[in-house]
Parts: C-alpha cells; structure tokens; sequence
C-alpha cells in the first residue's frame, strides 16, 4: 500500500483553471518538471507533500503514463496544451488560460495556472480512481450509417457529388475559422506585448544601450557569430527561447541600426540567424515527447540538440553571410 498523499491545486489570482486533486500512485509517481532550469521549486514543494519523486524532465524523459502532474512555464504556445492534450495533469506557472494552437485540449478539470506554492494545499478528503483521459478526436460514423439506403442512377450521383462538395466547403471553413481564432488569440495579443516591450525599451533609452553594445557584434561577420554562440549556450538558450521574445526585440534594434547605417545592409540576413540561433530551444523535450520518443532518448537528445546550436548556429551565419552577396 502506497503512502502518497494528496494535494490541492488552485490557480493563482491571476490564473485559470482547477482545482486539481493530485494523488500519486505506485505508477504514477513523478512530479515532472518542464521548465528549463532544473527541478522548479514548486515541483519538489509538491513531491515533499506527496511523498512522490520530482523530476527534471526537460533534461531526463520521463514516459506519459509515469507523470503524476507536470509543471510547465508556457506564455501561452504549445507547452500549456500539449500535456492536457495527452491526459496529463498540467500545472503552468505563468498566468495563461486556454489559449495557443492546442486551446481545445485545455480544460479547467486538467489545468491550472499561476500556481504558487501558498495555492497548493494537502487535501484530507476522498480521491476519486478515475484518471484524466487523452482527448482523441470523434469518430464519425461514415457517409452510409444513419442515411437510408444509397440511392442509385443519376440521383446518387448528384448526391455524391454535393456530399464531397460539402465536406470540401466545410474543411476550409473550418480552417479560415481556425486560422482566425489562432491570430485573434495569439498572434495579436503577442505583437501587442512585443509592441509594448520595444516602447518601453525606446522610451526608458534601454534601446540605446542594447543598440551600441550589439553594433559591435552585428556589425562585422565575426561579431555575428560570437553573437550565435551566446544565443546558443546549452543553459541560456532554453531561458531566451520561450516566445521568442528575446530575438523580436534585437531583431528590430538590429534593424533599425541598420536603417540609421550603423550596420551595412549586407549583414541583414546572417544577423537574424545569429540571434535565432536559440529559438525552439526550449520546446525540444516537448517536440521529442510529442514524437512519443523513449524516455533515453529523450534524455540523450535534449542536450544533443542544445549543444549542436553551437556548430550549425555559426554555420548558418556564414552560411547566409555568402547568400546576402548581391541582395543589396
């Protein structure tokens, strides 16, 4: 008989979601953590209540079924909803509601957000034996079920024909609604905040001082790829990917040295692949997850795949270096 014990997730007063009654079992004993750094605190505060093991699984796989909850730090792309996608408890840390490409899967009974440690509780009462389930998509029943008999000659023809018109029509429809839903609540909201950022950043003259101390870097071909390199570093990068905020805000410094002629035209192109170097860094445990990767390569992989920006970082800012000949 286990001795794990339950405990209470509320969102923060800023969040969404929840509660969540969490209770280990002798299978599901992980408190996995998807953050970046290391084992966040509030993943060991709650593994310390529950008796269950805190794990680092940005850096260690750890398999779907093994995971009691995972903790997150998504600003509202795909992190948040994969997890819920696939039926696992998900606390996120920062303050994001069902949002992102996969906002469908996340629901208040599997997700919580601005969670902090004062927000999770021992609970005392009953746990209920049902598990959240993977949402899978519905199965329709196919065009024959529930229609009569087919009709034959010219008539089912024709009705052929309007059927696979129709499901043509309400494909796109669907994925014009899609698409638009994906720009109100995301793309949008996140050109506002960068909008937001860059003019606080210009108003408060930060922008000034970021601006002289990258030229020198993004001025001159070996300048850009120290740059790539710093971006890369295995335990930055997953800290500056996250939105891709970072490389937003230097790109339009960048850019508007180079319109001010700090920084020659010609170095356009290789300095966005030098402060790009870091982006997708931090989504590489959940992409290999998502891919249903074994929990050793998953483990293998991550670094891999943080140390390998290192060399194919530099190697596509030389790489467009030469492409840029003649662009301008």
């Amino acid at each position: 008989m286990s001795n794990y014990k339950a405990v209470k997730i509320e969102k923060g007063s800023q969040g969404w979601g929840g509660p969540l009654i969490i209770k280990p079992t002798e299978k599901k004993n992980k408190i996995a953590s998807v953050t970046g750094g290391g084992i966040h605190p509030l993943a060991q505060y709650i593994a310390d209540l529950t008796g269950a093991q805190a794990v680092d699984a940005f850096s260690t796989g750890v398999p779907d079924e093994e995971m009691a909850v995972v903790i997150v730090d998504c600003g509202g792309t795909a992190r948040c909803g994969v997890y819920p996608k696939k039926g696992v408890y998900t606390i996120n840390l920062n303050a994001v509601g069902a949002v992102g490409p996969l906002a469908q899967y996340i629901k208040e009974e599997i997700y919580v957000s601005d969670v902090k440690e004062n927000n999770v509780t021992l609970y005392e009462g009953e746990v209920s034996d049902e598990e959240p389930s993977a949402v899978t998509q519905e199965v329709k029943p196919s065009s024959n079920e529930n229609n009569g008999p087919e009709q034959k000659g010219l008539v089912g023809v024709i009705a052929k024909i309007g059927k696979a018109v129709g499901g043509v029509v309400n494909k796109f429809f669907a994925a014009g609604r899609d698409a638009i839903d994906t720009t109100i609540r995301n793309i949008l909201p996140f050109m506002a905040f960068v909008s937001m950022l860059l003019g606080i950043i210009s108003a408060s003259g930060i922008g000034d001082v970021i601006a002289k101390a990258i030229s020198p870097l993004a001025g001159s071909l070996p300048g850009m790829i120290v740059l790539s390199i710093i971006c890369a570093i295995p335990f930055l990068s997953p800290v500056l990917g996250p939105g891709a905020v970072i490389a937003q805000v230097v790109g339009v410094l960048v850019g508007a040295e180079i319109a001010k002629g700090s920084i020659p035209p010609t170095y356009a192109l290789p300095a966005l692949f030098a402060i790009d170097a870091q982006v997708g860094a931090d989504f590489v445990p959940v992409g290999l997850s998502l891919g249903e990767a074994e929990p050793s390569t998953v483990e293998i992989g991550v670094p891999a795949m943080l140390f390998s920006r290192l060399i194919t970082g530099p190697i596509a800012v030389i790489i467009a270096y030469f492409c840029s000949f003649g662009l301008y």
